[in-house]
Protein backbone atom coordinates (compact mmCIF):
# COMPACT_ATOMS: atom_id res chain seq x y z
CA UNK A 1 0.00 0.00 0.00
CA UNK A 2 1.21 3.53 -1.02
CA UNK A 3 -0.36 4.66 2.78
CA UNK A 4 1.26 5.32 6.07
CA UNK A 5 0.15 1.87 8.63
CA UNK A 6 -2.86 3.15 10.47
CA UNK A 7 -3.52 2.68 14.07
CA UNK A 8 -5.04 -0.67 14.15
CA UNK A 9 -6.48 1.35 17.46
CA UNK A 10 -9.37 2.83 14.93
CA UNK A 11 -10.41 -1.16 13.62
CA UNK A 12 -11.01 -2.85 17.00
CA UNK A 13 -13.22 0.45 18.32
CA UNK A 14 -15.01 0.04 15.15
CA UNK A 15 -15.32 -3.84 15.53
CA UNK A 16 -16.48 -2.64 18.90
CA UNK A 17 -19.39 -0.21 18.01
CA UNK A 18 -20.41 -2.66 15.60
CA UNK A 19 -20.64 -5.69 17.72
CA UNK A 20 -22.62 -3.54 20.75
CA UNK A 21 -25.66 -3.22 18.09
CA UNK A 22 -25.85 -7.15 16.94
CA UNK A 23 -28.46 -9.08 18.28
CA UNK A 24 -27.91 -11.79 21.15
CA UNK A 25 -26.17 -14.83 20.65
CA UNK A 26 -25.41 -13.71 16.21
CA UNK A 27 -22.63 -13.81 13.98
CA UNK A 28 -21.81 -11.08 11.35
CA UNK A 29 -19.73 -11.86 8.09
CA UNK A 30 -17.69 -9.44 5.92
CA UNK A 31 -16.11 -10.40 2.64
CA UNK A 32 -13.36 -9.09 0.26
CA UNK A 33 -14.48 -7.78 -3.07
CA UNK A 34 -13.50 -9.62 -5.54
CA UNK A 35 -10.67 -9.28 -8.38
CA UNK A 36 -12.78 -8.18 -11.29
CA UNK A 37 -11.44 -9.35 -14.78
CA UNK A 38 -11.14 -6.94 -17.57
CA UNK A 39 -10.25 -9.73 -20.45
CA UNK A 40 -7.80 -12.62 -21.36
CA UNK A 41 -5.75 -12.31 -17.86
CA UNK A 42 -5.83 -8.72 -17.27
CA UNK A 43 -7.64 -7.76 -14.00
CA UNK A 44 -9.02 -4.43 -12.86
CA UNK A 45 -7.07 -2.75 -9.79
CA UNK A 46 -7.67 -4.40 -6.51
CA UNK A 47 -10.21 -2.14 -4.50
CA UNK A 48 -11.20 -3.15 -0.99
CA UNK A 49 -14.76 -3.48 -0.11
CA UNK A 50 -15.52 -0.92 2.61
CA UNK A 51 -16.76 -1.93 5.30
CA UNK A 52 -14.55 -5.15 5.64
CA UNK A 53 -11.80 -2.49 5.56
CA UNK A 54 -13.73 -0.34 7.76
CA UNK A 55 -13.72 -3.21 10.53
CA UNK A 56 -10.60 -4.38 10.24
CA UNK A 57 -7.70 -2.49 8.13
CA UNK A 58 -7.37 -5.39 5.84
CA UNK A 59 -6.86 -3.98 2.59
CA UNK A 60 -6.17 -7.48 0.15
CA UNK A 61 -8.59 -10.02 -1.63
CA UNK A 62 -9.72 -13.01 -0.37
CA UNK A 63 -10.01 -12.15 3.02
CA UNK A 64 -13.45 -12.64 5.79
CA UNK A 65 -14.05 -10.86 8.89
CA UNK A 66 -16.17 -12.99 11.29
CA UNK A 67 -17.66 -11.10 14.20
CA UNK A 68 -19.53 -13.36 17.17
CA UNK A 69 -19.55 -11.81 20.48
CA UNK A 70 -21.63 -13.98 22.19
CA UNK A 71 -19.47 -17.02 21.38
CA UNK A 72 -18.60 -19.37 23.90
CA UNK A 73 -15.19 -20.35 22.62
CA UNK A 74 -13.74 -16.51 23.35
CA UNK A 75 -10.96 -17.25 20.68
CA UNK A 76 -13.61 -17.31 17.89
CA UNK A 77 -15.31 -13.73 18.96
CA UNK A 78 -13.28 -12.18 16.20
CA UNK A 79 -11.90 -14.16 13.27
CA UNK A 80 -9.84 -13.54 10.27
CA UNK A 81 -9.70 -15.61 7.33
CA UNK A 82 -7.09 -14.83 4.63
CA UNK A 83 -5.72 -16.58 1.76
CA UNK A 84 -2.45 -18.06 2.86
CA UNK A 85 0.67 -16.98 1.71
CA UNK A 86 3.85 -18.63 0.64
CA UNK A 87 7.26 -17.81 -0.98
CA UNK A 88 6.07 -18.46 -4.72
CA UNK A 89 2.92 -15.67 -4.02
CA UNK A 90 5.77 -13.30 -2.65
CA UNK A 91 7.41 -13.17 -5.34
CA UNK A 92 5.16 -13.08 -8.26
CA UNK A 93 2.84 -10.64 -6.50
CA UNK A 94 4.21 -9.25 -3.20
CA UNK A 95 4.21 -10.40 0.36
CA UNK A 96 0.60 -10.50 1.42
CA UNK A 97 -0.78 -11.05 5.35
CA UNK A 98 0.92 -12.99 7.54
CA UNK A 99 -1.07 -13.90 10.94
CA UNK A 100 1.27 -12.26 12.50
CA UNK A 101 1.04 -9.00 10.34
CA UNK A 102 -3.10 -9.51 10.25
CA UNK A 103 -2.86 -9.11 14.55
CA UNK A 104 -0.72 -5.93 13.73
CA UNK A 105 -2.96 -4.14 11.15
CA UNK A 106 -6.05 -5.57 12.49
CA UNK A 107 -5.84 -6.21 15.61
CA UNK A 108 -7.43 -9.50 16.00
CA UNK A 109 -6.00 -12.53 17.51
CA UNK A 110 -7.38 -15.08 15.92
CA UNK A 111 -6.77 -15.56 12.16
CA UNK A 112 -6.92 -18.98 9.98
CA UNK A 113 -6.11 -19.65 6.42
CA UNK A 114 -9.28 -19.62 3.88
CA UNK A 115 -8.80 -23.60 3.67
CA UNK A 116 -10.35 -23.74 6.91
CA UNK A 117 -13.64 -22.03 6.89
CA UNK A 118 -15.87 -24.18 6.42
CA UNK A 119 -14.90 -26.20 9.10
CA UNK A 120 -14.52 -23.40 11.38
CA UNK A 121 -18.20 -21.97 9.98
CA UNK A 122 -19.50 -25.16 10.83
CA UNK A 123 -18.68 -25.53 14.61
CA UNK A 124 -19.57 -21.46 14.64
CA UNK A 125 -23.03 -22.68 12.78
CA UNK A 126 -24.05 -24.90 15.49
CA UNK A 127 -23.50 -21.99 18.69
CA UNK A 128 -25.28 -19.16 16.46
CA UNK A 129 -28.99 -18.21 16.04
CA UNK A 130 -28.42 -15.31 13.47
CA UNK A 131 -26.14 -14.47 10.90
CA UNK A 132 -25.84 -10.81 9.68
CA UNK A 133 -25.05 -10.07 6.06
CA UNK A 134 -23.74 -7.47 4.40
CA UNK A 135 -25.79 -5.68 1.50
CA UNK A 136 -25.74 -2.40 -0.04
CA UNK A 137 -28.29 -0.50 0.76
CA UNK A 138 -26.99 2.93 -0.36
CA UNK A 139 -29.35 4.97 -1.55
CA UNK A 140 -27.98 5.47 -4.81
CA UNK A 141 -26.56 2.06 -5.26
CA UNK A 142 -27.27 0.06 -8.46
CA UNK A 143 -24.83 -2.96 -8.32
CA UNK A 144 -25.93 -5.67 -11.38
CA UNK A 145 -23.18 -7.86 -10.52
CA UNK A 146 -23.14 -10.38 -8.10
CA UNK A 147 -20.32 -10.05 -5.18
CA UNK A 148 -18.22 -12.23 -3.12
CA UNK A 149 -20.28 -11.35 -0.55
CA UNK A 150 -23.57 -12.33 -2.54
CA UNK A 151 -21.93 -16.22 -3.29
CA UNK A 152 -21.34 -16.42 0.43
CA UNK A 153 -24.71 -15.47 1.52
CA UNK A 154 -26.07 -18.26 -1.22
CA UNK A 155 -23.84 -20.86 0.36
CA UNK A 156 -24.36 -20.44 3.49
CA UNK A 157 -28.13 -19.73 3.27
CA UNK A 158 -28.47 -23.00 1.64
CA UNK A 159 -26.14 -25.30 4.08
CA UNK A 160 -28.01 -23.42 7.16
CA UNK A 161 -31.20 -22.95 6.24
CA UNK A 162 -32.32 -22.89 10.18
CA UNK A 163 -30.54 -19.67 10.82
CA UNK A 164 -32.23 -15.95 11.07
CA UNK A 165 -30.93 -13.59 9.00
CA UNK A 166 -30.04 -9.92 10.33
CA UNK A 167 -28.40 -6.98 7.88
CA UNK A 168 -25.82 -5.20 8.87
CA UNK A 169 -26.41 -2.49 6.98
CA UNK A 170 -28.73 0.01 9.26
CA UNK A 171 -25.85 -0.63 11.77
CA UNK A 172 -23.11 0.57 9.16
CA UNK A 173 -24.79 3.29 7.63
CA UNK A 174 -25.24 4.99 11.09
CA UNK A 175 -21.55 4.00 12.89
CA UNK A 176 -19.42 5.00 9.30
CA UNK A 177 -21.34 8.19 8.78
CA UNK A 178 -19.88 9.41 12.41
CA UNK A 179 -15.59 9.84 11.43
CA UNK A 180 -13.43 8.73 14.05
CA UNK A 181 -10.99 11.73 14.66
CA UNK A 182 -8.64 9.07 13.02
CA UNK A 183 -11.21 8.83 10.07
CA UNK A 184 -10.85 12.70 9.49
CA UNK A 185 -6.98 12.89 9.90
CA UNK A 186 -7.46 10.37 6.71
CA UNK A 187 -9.87 12.72 4.76
CA UNK A 188 -7.95 15.61 5.71
CA UNK A 189 -4.82 13.95 4.25
CA UNK A 190 -6.87 13.14 1.50
CA UNK A 191 -7.60 16.98 1.47
CA UNK A 192 -4.05 18.28 1.38
CA UNK A 193 -2.93 15.87 -1.66
CA UNK A 194 -5.94 17.16 -3.52
CA UNK A 195 -4.85 21.18 -2.45
CA UNK A 196 -0.92 19.94 -3.65
CA UNK A 197 -2.92 19.17 -6.99
CA UNK A 198 -5.31 21.84 -7.25
CA UNK A 199 -2.18 24.24 -7.12
CA UNK A 200 -0.21 22.11 -9.75
CA UNK A 201 -3.01 22.86 -12.11
CA UNK A 202 -3.09 26.39 -11.16
CA UNK A 203 0.53 27.03 -12.58
CA UNK A 204 0.04 25.00 -15.63
CA UNK A 205 -3.46 25.82 -16.89
CA UNK A 206 -3.65 28.21 -19.96
CA UNK A 207 -5.15 28.52 -23.71
CA UNK A 208 -4.45 25.36 -25.39
CA UNK A 209 -3.82 23.00 -23.12
CA UNK A 210 -6.03 19.92 -23.03
CA UNK A 211 -8.47 18.66 -20.35
CA UNK A 212 -6.65 15.33 -20.15
CA UNK A 213 -3.49 17.60 -19.84
CA UNK A 214 -5.14 18.54 -16.81
CA UNK A 215 -5.96 15.08 -15.49
CA UNK A 216 -2.55 14.29 -16.02
CA UNK A 217 -1.06 16.74 -14.09
CA UNK A 218 -3.52 16.09 -11.07
CA UNK A 219 -2.50 12.20 -11.15
CA UNK A 220 1.14 13.23 -11.02
CA UNK A 221 0.74 15.14 -7.78
CA UNK A 222 -1.59 12.72 -6.55
CA UNK A 223 0.38 9.96 -7.58
CA UNK A 224 3.92 11.76 -5.54
CA UNK A 225 1.93 12.18 -2.21
CA UNK A 226 0.94 8.40 -1.54
CA UNK A 227 -2.48 8.69 -3.56
CA UNK A 228 -3.14 5.60 -5.59
CA UNK A 229 -5.77 7.25 -7.60
CA UNK A 230 -8.38 9.50 -8.00
CA UNK A 231 -11.68 9.01 -5.60
CA UNK A 232 -14.11 9.07 -8.69
CA UNK A 233 -13.56 9.50 -11.94
CA UNK A 234 -12.47 13.34 -12.57
CA UNK A 235 -14.29 15.86 -14.07
CA UNK A 236 -12.03 18.12 -16.36
CA UNK A 237 -14.28 20.25 -18.16
CA UNK A 238 -13.85 23.38 -19.87
CA UNK A 239 -16.61 25.99 -21.44
CA UNK A 240 -19.56 24.01 -22.09
CA UNK A 241 -18.50 20.76 -21.01
CA UNK A 242 -19.19 22.37 -17.75
CA UNK A 243 -23.03 21.79 -18.43
CA UNK A 244 -22.77 18.40 -18.43
CA UNK A 245 -22.98 17.44 -14.71
CA UNK A 246 -21.20 13.95 -15.13
CA UNK A 247 -18.54 15.66 -17.96
CA UNK A 248 -15.39 12.44 -17.95
CA UNK A 249 -14.22 12.60 -21.79
CA UNK A 250 -11.86 15.09 -20.39
CA UNK A 251 -10.38 15.52 -24.23
CA UNK A 252 -11.27 19.30 -25.63
CA UNK A 253 -8.77 21.52 -25.62
CA UNK A 254 -9.14 24.56 -23.39
CA UNK A 255 -9.94 27.83 -25.21
CA UNK A 256 -9.27 31.68 -24.31
CA UNK A 257 -11.89 32.85 -22.48
CA UNK A 258 -13.67 30.06 -21.17
CA UNK A 259 -13.83 28.60 -18.11
CA UNK A 260 -12.61 24.79 -16.75
CA UNK A 261 -15.17 23.29 -14.23
CA UNK A 262 -12.82 20.54 -12.12
CA UNK A 263 -14.57 17.95 -10.04
CA UNK A 264 -11.62 16.09 -8.63
CA UNK A 265 -10.69 14.47 -5.27
CA UNK A 266 -7.52 12.63 -3.95
CA UNK A 267 -7.89 9.30 -2.14
CA UNK A 268 -5.98 8.40 0.58
CA UNK A 269 -6.02 5.06 2.81
CA UNK A 270 -9.38 4.31 0.74
CA UNK A 271 -10.38 7.95 2.31
CA UNK A 272 -12.09 10.26 -0.18
CA UNK A 273 -11.88 13.76 -0.78
CA UNK A 274 -14.37 15.66 -3.21
CA UNK A 275 -13.41 19.27 -4.67
CA UNK A 276 -15.01 21.60 -7.49
CA UNK A 277 -13.30 24.68 -8.32
CA UNK A 278 -13.94 26.52 -11.68
CA UNK A 279 -11.09 28.79 -13.01
CA UNK A 280 -10.19 30.74 -15.72
CA UNK A 281 -8.45 29.40 -18.79
CA UNK A 282 -6.53 32.71 -19.14
CA UNK A 283 -6.46 33.51 -15.38
CA UNK A 284 -8.76 36.40 -15.50
CA UNK A 285 -12.68 35.88 -15.35
CA UNK A 286 -14.90 38.18 -17.36
CA UNK A 287 -17.38 40.53 -15.64
CA UNK A 288 -20.18 38.36 -15.61
CA UNK A 289 -18.56 34.87 -14.64
CA UNK A 290 -17.34 36.43 -11.64
CA UNK A 291 -20.81 37.22 -11.01
CA UNK A 292 -21.83 34.26 -11.16
CA UNK A 293 -18.72 32.44 -9.19
CA UNK A 294 -19.60 35.29 -6.31
CA UNK A 295 -23.01 33.92 -6.45
CA UNK A 296 -22.39 30.57 -6.20
CA UNK A 297 -19.35 31.17 -3.49
CA UNK A 298 -22.04 33.52 -1.29
CA UNK A 299 -24.69 30.31 -1.57
CA UNK A 300 -21.75 27.97 -0.59
CA UNK A 301 -20.89 29.87 2.48
CA UNK A 302 -24.57 30.50 3.64
CA UNK A 303 -25.09 26.98 3.10
CA UNK A 304 -22.23 25.96 5.00
CA UNK A 305 -23.48 27.59 7.95
CA UNK A 306 -26.95 25.47 8.00
CA UNK A 307 -24.76 21.90 8.40
CA UNK A 308 -25.17 21.65 12.32
CA UNK A 309 -26.35 18.65 14.53
CA UNK A 310 -30.00 18.45 14.14
CA UNK A 311 -30.65 19.72 10.53
CA UNK A 312 -32.52 17.40 8.40
CA UNK A 313 -30.75 16.99 4.80
CA UNK A 314 -34.15 17.33 3.12
CA UNK A 315 -35.00 20.50 4.93
CA UNK A 316 -31.64 21.61 4.56
CA UNK A 317 -31.80 21.27 0.21
CA UNK A 318 -35.41 23.41 0.40
CA UNK A 319 -33.30 26.08 2.13
CA UNK A 320 -30.59 25.78 -0.01
CA UNK A 321 -32.99 26.56 -2.98
CA UNK A 322 -34.46 29.51 -1.45
CA UNK A 323 -30.73 31.18 -1.39
CA UNK A 324 -30.28 29.90 -5.12
CA UNK A 325 -33.12 31.54 -5.93
CA UNK A 326 -32.34 34.41 -4.75
CA UNK A 327 -29.05 34.49 -6.20
CA UNK A 328 -30.57 33.99 -10.33
CA UNK A 329 -32.79 36.54 -9.38
CA UNK A 330 -29.80 39.20 -9.08
CA UNK A 331 -27.96 37.42 -11.70
CA UNK A 332 -31.12 38.03 -14.24
CA UNK A 333 -31.54 34.53 -15.04
CA UNK A 334 -34.94 33.92 -13.12
CA UNK A 335 -37.55 36.58 -12.91
CA UNK A 336 -40.80 36.98 -10.16
CA UNK A 337 -42.88 35.37 -13.06
CA UNK A 338 -40.95 32.49 -13.05
CA UNK A 339 -41.00 32.17 -9.25
CA UNK A 340 -44.85 32.91 -8.97
CA UNK A 341 -45.55 30.32 -11.68
CA UNK A 342 -43.00 27.53 -10.91
CA UNK A 343 -43.91 23.59 -10.19
CA UNK A 344 -43.40 23.46 -6.51
CA UNK A 345 -41.84 19.92 -7.46
CA UNK A 346 -38.93 21.43 -9.76
CA UNK A 347 -38.81 24.45 -8.34
CA UNK A 348 -37.51 27.20 -11.08
CA UNK A 349 -33.87 27.48 -9.31
CA UNK A 350 -33.72 24.15 -10.99
CA UNK A 351 -33.19 25.02 -13.98
CA UNK A 352 -29.78 26.92 -13.53
CA UNK A 353 -28.99 24.08 -10.35
CA UNK A 354 -30.41 20.92 -10.99
CA UNK A 355 -28.12 18.95 -8.65
CA UNK A 356 -28.22 18.68 -4.61
CA UNK A 357 -25.74 20.60 -2.25
CA UNK A 358 -24.59 18.63 0.00
CA UNK A 359 -23.54 14.30 0.47
CA UNK A 360 -22.22 12.10 3.15
CA UNK A 361 -18.14 11.71 2.46
CA UNK A 362 -16.10 9.44 3.92
CA UNK A 363 -14.62 5.72 2.84
CA UNK A 364 -16.86 6.14 -0.39
CA UNK A 365 -17.14 9.59 -2.26
CA UNK A 366 -20.69 9.19 -1.77
CA UNK A 367 -20.64 7.26 1.87
CA UNK A 368 -22.90 6.13 3.85
CA UNK A 369 -25.39 7.49 5.67
CA UNK A 370 -29.34 7.65 6.74
CA UNK A 371 -30.63 10.90 4.65
CA UNK A 372 -34.07 10.64 6.93
CA UNK A 373 -32.12 11.17 10.28
CA UNK A 374 -30.63 14.61 11.91
CA UNK A 375 -27.42 15.67 11.37
CA UNK A 376 -24.55 14.98 13.94
CA UNK A 377 -21.11 16.19 14.55
CA UNK A 378 -18.24 14.36 13.07
CA UNK A 379 -20.76 13.82 10.18
CA UNK A 380 -18.50 14.66 7.12
CA UNK A 381 -20.43 16.36 4.25
CA UNK A 382 -20.05 18.05 0.74
CA UNK A 383 -21.10 21.41 -0.10
CA UNK A 384 -21.39 22.06 -3.71
CA UNK A 385 -23.70 24.32 -4.81
CA UNK A 386 -23.55 25.19 -8.51
CA UNK A 387 -24.98 27.46 -11.89
CA UNK A 388 -24.85 26.13 -15.08
CA UNK A 389 -26.09 28.39 -17.98
CA UNK A 390 -25.66 26.57 -21.36
CA UNK A 391 -26.94 29.50 -23.52
CA UNK A 392 -23.57 31.60 -22.57
CA UNK A 393 -21.48 29.21 -22.50
CA UNK A 394 -19.97 28.00 -19.23
CA UNK A 395 -20.68 26.52 -15.74
CA UNK A 396 -19.77 27.17 -12.17
CA UNK A 397 -19.56 24.82 -9.19
CA UNK A 398 -17.38 25.49 -6.31
CA UNK A 399 -16.90 22.37 -3.45
CA UNK A 400 -15.36 22.04 -0.26
CA UNK A 401 -15.60 19.00 2.64
CA UNK A 402 -16.45 19.74 5.81
CA UNK A 403 -16.74 17.94 9.08
CA UNK A 404 -19.97 19.04 11.18
CA UNK A 405 -19.38 20.18 15.04
CA UNK A 406 -21.23 19.99 17.93
CA UNK A 407 -21.50 23.93 17.94
CA UNK A 408 -20.68 26.72 15.28
CA UNK A 409 -19.89 26.61 11.99
CA UNK A 410 -18.78 23.10 10.42
CA UNK A 411 -14.68 23.01 10.40
CA UNK A 412 -13.59 23.27 6.36
CA UNK A 413 -11.16 20.79 5.54
CA UNK A 414 -10.45 22.41 2.29
CA UNK A 415 -9.89 25.64 4.11
CA UNK A 416 -6.22 25.70 2.67
CA UNK A 417 -7.66 25.50 -0.89
CA UNK A 418 -7.53 28.74 -2.82
CA UNK A 419 -11.21 29.87 -3.83
CA UNK A 420 -12.13 33.17 -4.21
CA UNK A 421 -11.47 34.82 -7.43
CA UNK A 422 -8.66 36.81 -6.56
CA UNK A 423 -7.00 34.60 -4.97
CA UNK A 424 -7.17 32.30 -7.62
CA UNK A 425 -6.76 35.07 -10.27
CA UNK A 426 -3.10 35.99 -8.08
CA UNK A 427 -1.70 32.50 -8.40
CA UNK A 428 -2.54 32.28 -11.35
CA UNK A 429 -0.70 35.39 -12.84
CA UNK A 430 2.31 35.24 -10.39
Amino acid sequence: MKYHPIDRNLFIKNRKNFMAQMKPNSLAVFNSNDLYPVSADTMLPFEQQRDIFYLSGVDQEESILVLFPDCPKEKYREILFLKETNEHIAVWEGEKLTKEKALETAGVKTVFWLQDLEKIFAELMAYADTVYVNTNEHYRAAVETETREDRFTKWWKAKYPAHSVAKSNPILQRLRSVKDQTEIDLIQTACDITNKGFRRVLGFVKPGVWEFEIEAEYMHEFLRNRSKKFAYTPIVASGNNANVLHYIENNQQCKDGDLILMDVGAEYANYSSDMSRTIPVNGRFTDRQKAVYNAVLRVKGDATKMLVPGTYWEEYHVEVGKLMTSELLGLGLLDKADIQNEDPNWPAYKKYFMHGTSHHMGLDTHDYGLLHEPMQANNVFTVEPGIYIPAEGFGVRLEDDVVIQEKGVPFNLMRDIPITVEEIEDIMNS
